[in-house]
């Protein structure tokens, strides 16, 4: 996969993150993905991360903006930082309450890809920027 390729995977990816296309981001990636989790541990397999992904869209309502998307010059790792713009909805277990509080925060992504499919996805951002910007709201 050239670069160019791989950025563009990744871009379908976050696009379909967008439009709240679960089934769509699941097409891209492999069947024993792995997930690494802010602050968390590794989920392996398309089927938890459907699962996480239900869980996430049960407390927040999430859009990404301000997208950059650069790979490797093989096209085997790509990163993306973006914008996380939400609306926190459920109260998730160990966090503030939720009362449809808004919020904004910087963040990424970290993919591997091998034959076309996405094979990682590790996510980063400040846990305490954004407890900050929903227990102001």
């Amino acid at each position: 996969m050239t670069r160019t390729e791989a950025e563009a995977l990744i871009s379908r990816y976050l696009e379909a993150f967008n439009a709240g296309d679960v089934d769509s981001m699941l097409d891209l990636l492999d069947e024993d993905v792995a997930h690494d989790i802010n602050e968390g541990g590794r989920e392996i397999g398309r089927s938890s991360f459907r699962n996480f992904m239900a869980t996430m869209h049960r407390h927040y309502d999430e859009t990404l903006a301000d997208i950059v998307v650069f790979a490797s010059e093989d096209g085997t790792r790509v990163g993306a930082e973006f914008t996380v713009r939400g609306r926190y909805r459920e109260t998730a277990e160990g966090l503030p309450p939720a009362s449809n509080q808004a919020y904004s925060i910087p963040a990424g992504q970290f993919f591997s890809l091998e034959d076309g499919r996405i094979t990682r996805v590790t996510t980063y951002y400040n846990l305490n920027a954004w407890i900050a910007a929903v227990s102001k709201a």
